[in-house]
This record gives structure tokens, C-alpha cells and sequence, in this order.
């Protein structure tokens, strides 16, 4: 080693140092930038081939990049619902825009992200500021099944209106039940064959039976109050079932007849109630001395051709679960009602769009409906170090990356957020000045040089 040798290793440090400098320059640059990651820098030292310990010199130095891929950035809250950040590893799977096949667009393949900040474009893709597109899996608001995989086209067609086809209802029915007949003088609170004759009752198992209009005052006097909402037929047009409860048998001494009821719905209904009559659903509900269903594992009954004034729903199942329909005693001698709900809707369109934390953008509807739209393509590297950085905050992989898992294992999708640069200002300056002074002290080592080899050459002269 010598001064030459000197002056060569001054020249490696000035471009070591140098290179330091430009990662720092980008990194300030890109302070501000969605989802940046900064890169680091690591200097290796080069050490000349030497034939004894004791002639070990320093050598040169060179420099090479470090990134910091696994580093998070800070989270920022923002105004647009489709943005998202990833709290934790991962990337998002984007694609860009190669061109178009007539109206339809082309795209390259798979690349990966930390820029979330999408929104949706003129033709319902989501875009990122870079002009990256989300890729993942779309989905049929109405049938919720993967339509296609690729770049997310939120659609803004109509959601079509589904008939309701299945009631899950839980109630508790009193063990003895408040009607106006049971206050009466004469009144037992059971509902009995009518002053026609005629039976709405059925008493065990199943059956068939009706109320008239003109027993309708009769039946509402030996009747508690039921459930009520509205279903909805395959149209979407909105129709309102009013139910009651009315106990049909009471238990006997000798055990061989249970408290019985029967449920019953408005199937003509008018304003005045003279017109208003109402169908048995069908089933007789018995209970033990527990107050449970008697018939055990029952959890559910079909309403057949539901109808009112002449609006057909259908066939509709009524879910009430184990343990769903009770009879216990009630102070108020009147039906509780527990659960009530129908997976019924009318046709309404596109309102909002909100995105999970399990990456799944669902859009509420202005029928009150939300579905599930699409599944965010998120993928994890096991050397995410390791990925290849392209323009716009895109990676790409490579051999030392490995290739993509898909999955969050624990990752968090924050909607309405973006990830904010890794760069830390405070942290570039001081690195800046460590910079600054490894280089100017490379120069004045050169300069040294330069005048050592001055004065050999003098001597020479």
C-alpha cells in the first residue's frame, strides 16, 4: 500500500459517499410521497490482498443500497372512502394500463404497492395517484358470487330487488296471555270455534284454516299482538305483514294436551278493519311444562303462499332456531319479540363504498342494502427487501423477493386512509451532515496526496 494506492481508496470513498448522498436526496424528495419507502445505505469495506497480519491496511470502501420495504409509515386519515393503507406487512397487487382493445382495457401483469390512495375513475376502475389499478377479485352485488379476477370495476348498475324467501323471527309467548276476552266476565283468553261455527284453529300438527272479516273482531279479542315488517316480493314492491298470536288449547291435568298456539296474519287488511281478515299459518306450536317446543329439534315452518290483498310473496320459510320460540311467564301477557328479520329487498342503487379491514369493499345501496363489491388483492413476501423497485412506487418480484403469499396474517386494511412516507426529515439531515463531512474529509485526503507525490516528484528533479 502505498500513495497512490492512498489516492485510489480517497476516490472510492468520494463515490461511496456520493452515492449515500443521492439515496438521501431521493429520500428527501419523496418525504411527501404516498407510500414511499426510503432507502438506506451500507458501506462495505475492500480489502487488498496482504501476506501478513502485520501488513493490513484499511483498503477502499464501497456502497450499496439498503431498502426498507418491512419499515411502516405512518397512517393518514383521509375524506375518500376507497383509500387504503396496510397496517402491517404486505402490499397491495396492482397492474398498469397498457392500451385498449375498443373500449375494453389492457393491462400488464401483476406488480405490488404500498400506495393506496384509490379512488374510483370514469369507468369504475380504482386508480391509484400513480395510476396504478387495484387489482383483486370483483363480485355480483346480487348473487355475491367472483365474477372475475383482475383490475376492481365497481359497477353502478342497479342492484336488482330479491324476494323475501326466509323470516328469522325468536319470540317468548306468555303462559297466560292479556286479550280483551280473557278480562272479560265470561272470557277464558283462548281462541275457540266463532259464533258461525266455523274453526281457525288447528290444534296439532299442521293444517289449513282462516278468519273472516266477519269474525275478525272475535279473533283480535282472543289475539295478543305478533310481529310485523315488511317483506318484499320478487318485483321489489314492499308489502306489510301484520301477525298475532293466539292460544288455541291450554295444558290439561293429565298431561295428554299441551299449551297450544297457533300464529295468524293479516291477509286483507283495510283501514277500517271490517274488511280485514286472517290466515292460519298453518302450524300448531306446542309447548311443555318447561316451556319449550315440544317438538324437539324444530327450529323452523314454512309460511305457504304468503299473500296480502292479493300481493303474492311466495313460499316463505320462517327460522326461528333452537330455542328461538318459548312460553314463560310474562307479567304483561303479552309476546316479546327477540329477532325479527327478512332477507328481502327493493331495487336501489349504489350510495357509498367503504372499505373492511379484511380488504373486502362493500357499497351500501339506497334500499338499505349493503353487499360485498370485491376483495382487495393483497400479497406478502418472505424477503420483501428483496423486491425490485420500478417507476411510480411499483415493485416488482424477483428470486431474492420469493414469490407472493396471498393472505393478510394479521395485517390490518384501513379504509379512508393512505400510509404516509417512511422518510424521516430529522434522521436524512443528520446523515446528510455525516455525508458532507466524510466527503470533504476524502477530498483533503486526495489533496494530501496530491502534494506527497508533488514532493517525491520534486525530489526527483
Amino acid at each position: 500500500m502505498d500513495v497512490f494506492s492512498a489516492l485510489q481508496t480517497a476516490v472510492s470513498g468520494l463515490k461511496a459517499q456520493a452515492f449515500s448522498l443521492d439515496n438521501i436526496s431521493g429520500n428527501i424528495a419523496n418525504s411527501a410521497t404516498t407510500g414511499f419507502k426510503r432507502i438506506d445505505t451500507s458501506f462495505v469495506d475492500l480489502v487488498t490482498e496482504q501476506d501478513s497480519a502485520k501488513r493490513q491496511v484499511a483498503g477502499s470502501v464501497a456502497a450499496q443500497s439498503r431498502a426498507t420495504n418491512t419499515v411502516q409509515g405512518a397512517l393518514t386519515a383521509t375524506d375518500t372512502s376507497t383509500n387504503m393503507a396496510l397496517n402491517g406487512d404486505g402490499f397491495f397487487v396492482v397492474q398498469a394500463k397498457t392500451g385498449s382493445t375498443g373500449t375494453t382495457p389492457t393491462f400488464s401483469g401483476d406488480l405490488y404497492t404500498r400506495r393506496g390512495d384509490f379512488s374510483v375513475n370514469a369507468d369504475g376502475y380504482l386508480v391509484n395517484g400513480a395510476g396504478a389499478y387495484l387489482s383483486g377479485q370483483t363480485l355480483n352485488p346480487a348473487s355475491q358470487a367472483v365474477t372475475g379476477t383482475g383490475p376492481i370495476q365497481i359497477s353502478n348498475a342497479i342492484l336488482p330487488a330479491k324476494a323475501t324467501t326466509a323470516l328469522t323471527y325468536s319470540a317468548n309467548l306468555p303462559k297466560s296471555p292479556k286479550t280483551t276476552n280473557s278480562t272479560s266476565a265470561t272470557g277464558s283468553g283462548l281462541l275457540g270455534t266463532f259464533a258461525d261455527g266455523s274453526d281457525a284453529r288447528v290444534l296439532s300438527g299442521s293444517g289449513t284454516a282462516t278468519v273472516s272479516a266477519a269474525n275478525a273482531q272475535s279473533f283480535v279479542d282472543s289475539s295478543i299482538a305478533g310481529p310485523s315488517l315488511t317483506t318484499y316480493t320478487a318485483a321489489g314492491e314492499a308489502v306489510t305483514v301484520q301477525a298475532r298470536w293466539a292460544k288455541v288449547a291450554e295444558a290439561n291435568a293429565a298431561g295428554t294436551t299441551p299449551d297450544t298456539w297457533n300464529l295468524f296474519y293479516a291477509d286483507t287488511t283495510s283501514s277500517t278493519g271490517t274488511d280485514t281478515s286472517w290466515k292460519n299459518v298453518g302450524t300448531a306450536f306446542a309447548f311443555n311444562a318447561s316451556g319449550q317446543l315440544t317438538a324437539t329439534g324444530a327450529t323452523q315452518t314454512t309460511i305457504p303462499d304468503l299473500s296480502v290483498n292479493g300481493t303474492v310473496v311466495g313460499n316463505v320459510a320462517l327460522n326461528f332456531g333452537s330455542g328461538g320460540l318459548t312460553q314463560y311467564a310474562s307479567v304483561n301477557g303479552t309476546s316479546t319479540t327477540n329477532a325479527l328479520t327478512q332477507d328481502g329487498y327493493a331495487s336501489g342503487t349504489l350510495n357509498s363504498l367503504a372499505v373492511g379491514d379484511d380488504g373486502t369493499i362493500k357499497g351500501t345501496y339506497s334500499n338499505g342494502t349493503t353487499r360485498t363489491l370485491a376483495n382487495v388483492g393483497i400479497v406478502r413476501f418472505n424477503n420483501a427487501d428483496g423486491l425490485k423497485a420500478e417507476a411510480s412506487g411499483n415493485y416488482a418480484q424477483t428470486a431474492e423477493s420469493g414469490t407472493a403469499l396471498t393472505g393478510l396474517n394479521g395485517t390490518l386494511v384501513v379504509g379512508s386512509n393512505v400510509e404516509s412516507s417512511n422518510t424521516d426529515i430529522a434522521a436524512e439531515f443528520s446523515k446528510m451532515i455525516v455525508t458532507q463531512q466524510a466527503y470533504s474529509a476524502n477530498t483533503r485526503v486526495m489533496t494530501t496526496a496530491q502534494t506527497m507525490i508533488s514532493d517525491l516528484l520534486n525530489v526527483i528533479r
